[in-house]
C-alpha cells in the first residue's frame, strides 16, 4: 500500500466520521417492579430485597430451576459480586444464599398437598 492511498484511506474514515450525527444518550423509564421476593425471617432476605433489585427484576431469581443445589446460587451470587459488579460486601454472600436455596431452590420446603375430603 502506498503513501498515497493510506493517507487516502485515513481522510475518507475522518469525513465519514465527521458525517455521522452525535450520539446522544437516552433517559428509558423502566416499569416498577410487580414481584416481591418471598418474605422470610432468614437474614438474607433483606440482603437480597437490598442488593440484587439494583440490577434485575425478581423475574430473574424466579427463572432459576427449583431444583438448583446450594452451589449453583453461591456460583450465582458470587458471579453477581465479581466479575458483575454487585456493590454488596463478601461477608453479606453466605447468608444470601442461604435465603435464596431456601426459598427458590432445592432446600425450600414444599407444603404437602391438602389431604382429599372423605
Amino acid at each position: 500500500m502506498t503513501t498515497y492511498t493510506s493517507l487516502r484511506n485515513a481522510a475518507i474514515a475522518v469525513f465519514a466520521l465527521q458525517a455521522m450525527p452525535a450520539a446522544h444518550a437516552l433517559d428509558i423509564d423502566l416499569p416498577q417492579e410487580t414481584l416481591l421476593f418471598k418474605p422470610s425471617t432468614l437474614p438474607g432476605y433483606e440482603m437480597v430485597q437490598r442488593n440484587c433489585m439494583l440490577c434485575h427484576s425478581v423475574h430473574y431469581i424466579q427463572s432459576q430451576p427449583p431444583q438448583s443445589p446450594r452451589g449453583y446460587w453461591e456460583a450465582t451470587v458470587k458471579k453477581m459480586k465479581k466479575p458483575f459488579g454487585a456493590p454488596f460486601p463478601d461477608a453479606e454472600i453466605p447468608a444470601m444464599v442461604d435465603y435464596l436455596v431456601k426459598t427458590y431452590g432445592a432446600e425450600r420446603s414444599i407444603a404437602p398437598p391438602p389431604a382429599a375430603a372423605k
